[in-house]
């Protein structure tokens, strides 16, 4: 209900606020005279009445295990004033249009920020539910729309208003200065080699673009940052757990010089646009922790596309119980990693987390008395107690070639990226033979697959036999968002689809996804991983040496007690972890 005694079109301060929560006994009398006496640095003194009284932390008067922080309070003063709440999510915002509404001065002055324009409507957030005075000046400004007013947590409305108008001034000027020296780089120009001046791609605005361009993606988790050219419109595009999503449109030109200067920062050669190149970056996330970027860029019909995946640089210290192994999957895969001599394969698809999980791996095993060499196509992540070799196709630094040398460096454990031909498994084999732990990974769809792989790449059975230490295959599902997940039953025939054709019995308590702000309305807050080992038995090496069909081998691991990919999912679903659609989404259909 609007507030009887507040002036119309009036700003809100600290007093009046305050004397609400007390009336609406929201606070007792005594802590709302300590928050309005309570010293404040110049910066907070700026502050909206809400930031103030939610920094002194209080509790809900009446109720006390409600704590009146912002978001609370944001809530409270909408339902006062009779206005709906927009929550602000940066990946639904047209930047270049909403700050096309109006200036950046006139948005702060009167605590404003368009969020939405479509033919007919704007949509404006304020931090001042009362005050519309702003509104005649933008009608005189902005014709032939309606506005509609909402408000919003006051500072993401100052965030955001500083970040979009920034990024879009750093876009404009630009543009300004790259058209004029630039053209579209299309399919029809692809055989010139333009080459862009460094002094472009280091001009301040496309400084500020690449700054922004890093920081946002840590700031929404990405895994990869994909800047892909259009005709006239640059596309970047976010990925996160394991979803693409749109960021953000520049003009090509813009793009261009952005995919310049990182190339720079990469090391990358500027001139080339014709081949394919590969780089790295590290730079620094907010709170101050390095990041490594594996840079890649492809020449495609209009320009340069480039792909940035991002390293977490917690994945080296992860638990594996983090990366959601179960107890029995642990003591499984560390029989294999902890054998003297062998192979030990990882398999999935790209993007499945097999880095992460041989990474980890390798962090836990390489003690100062064990020498692990690694050989990568390229080097993922940086890591002082692995010797790491990349992979040089252009110097003839093939991973076979790269694993001969290493052979002659007293290895104890070799990393190989992947093993992709015959020479290299050959070589794999070989170091197994010798006495040294190989672990590497295969593109399979799951474990079994792995053998009749390494088979068709023309290794002898016998051989495989003898050193294959075990395979697991592995996937990464979205995990439900446990701040919004609602309980749900999972239909007979979708539970059926997942654990067919084992009877596993069907949780008595499932869930689905809702949606909040926490996990951007999707339901789904990060990723776990889903694995299938199959450990190589004294049975499952005599089958393997005399030829067995993959459907045997299947039949064989499961008997054993292999769990598959789906059943292992399926035990994630039962512990409220993801859902059965997940899981169906990323696994293979169990063929036996």
């Amino acid at each position: 209900m609007t507030s009887q005694h507040y002036k119309s079109n009036s700003l809100i301060d600290l007093s009046w606020t305050l004397s609400e929560l007390v009336s609406d006994q929201w606070l007792d009398q005594e802590t709302a005279n300590q928050i309005a006496t309570a010293p404040r640095g110049k910066e907070q003194a700026l502050w909206h009445p809400l930031q103030k009284i939610a920094e002194a932390k209080a509790k809900r008067e009446t109720l006390p295990a409600i704590d009146l922080t912002l978001e609370v309070l944001t809530e409270w003063l909408a339902e006062k004033a009779d206005l709906p709440v927009y929550y602000i999510d940066p990946l639904k915002i047209d930047v270049a249009s909403v700050t096309s509404v109006m200036s950046y001065q006139y948005a702060e002055r009167h605590q404003i920020l368009a969020v939405e324009v479509t033919e007919d409507e704007i949509l404006i957030a304020s931090a001042q539910p009362f005050y519309t005075e702003w509104e005649q000046g933008l009608r005189q400004v902005v014709r032939n729309k309606t506005f509609k007013r909402v408000f919003a947590n006051p500072a993401d409305i100052h965030r955001y208003s500083i970040e979009f108008y920034n990024l879009s001034k750093s876009v404009q000027g630009a543009t300004g200065k790259q058209e004029a020296s630039s053209k579209v780089t299309n399919f029809e120009q692809l055989l010139e080699l333009k080459d862009i001046k460094s002094a472009d791609a280091n001009d301040q605005h496309i400084v500020n673009i690449v700054d922004w361009l890093l920081q946002y993606s840590f700031d929404q988790r990405a895994s990869d940052i994909h800047m892909e050219p259009r005709r006239d419109k640059g596309k970047i595009r976010f990925r996160i757990d394991g979803v693409l999503h749109d960021v953000y449109e520049m003009p090509a030109v813009v793009l261009s010089a952005v995919t310049s200067r990182i190339k720079i920062l990469g090391r990358m050669n500027v001139a080339e646009k014709r081949k394919p190149q590969d780089g790295r970056l590290k730079t620094k996330t907010p709170s101050g922790e390095e990041v490594e970027l594996r840079l890649s860029t492809l020449p495609t019909a209009f320009g340069e596309k480039m792909v940035m995946r991002i390293f977490d640089p917690d994945v080296l210290v992860r638990s594996f119980t983090e990366l959601g192994l179960t107890k029995d999957d642990y003591i499984f895969w560390q029989e294999m990693v902890t054998k003297a001599n062998g192979i030990v394969l990882v398999t999935g698809p790209t993007g499945s987390g097999k880095t992460t999980t041989l990474y980890s791996t390798l962090k836990q095993i390489a003690t100062s008395e064990v020498n692990v060499c690694t050989v990568e196509d390229p080097i993922e992540m940086v890591e002082p107690s692995f010797n790491q070799m990349q992979v040089l196709a252009s110097m003839d630094l093939t991973f076979s070639t790269g694993l001969k040398a290493l052979l002659r460096q007293d290895p104890d454990i070799i990393m190989v990226g992947e093993i992709r031909d015959l020479e290299t498994a050959e070589m794999a084999v070989q170091a197994a033979l010798t006495g040294h732990l190989v672990i590497s990974t295969l593109h399979t769809n799951d474990a079994a697959s792995a053998v009749t792989r390494l088979e068709d790449l023309g290794v002898a059975p016998y051989l495989i036999s003898a050193t294959l230490n075990g395979v697991m295959a592995q996937r990464l599902v979205r995990t439900l968002c446990p701040h919004c997940k609602v309980s749900e039953e999972i239909p007979d025939d979708v539970w059926s689809m997942l654990t067919s054709p084992w009877k596993a019995k069907k949780p008595k308590k499932s869930y689905q996804p809702k949606g909040c702000l926490e996990c951007r309305e999707t339901g789904y807050l990060g990723r776990v991983g889903i694995y299938e080992i199959m450990r190589t038995t004294h049975t499952v090496k005599e089958a393997i040496s005399s030829g067995v069909s993959l459907e045997e081998l299947r039949k064989m691991i499961y008997r054993q007690g292999t769990r598959n990919l789906r059943l292992s999912g399926a035990r994630k679903v039962g512990a409220g972890l993801t859902t059965a659609e997940e899981v169906l989404r990323v696994t293979p259909a169990v063929v036996i």
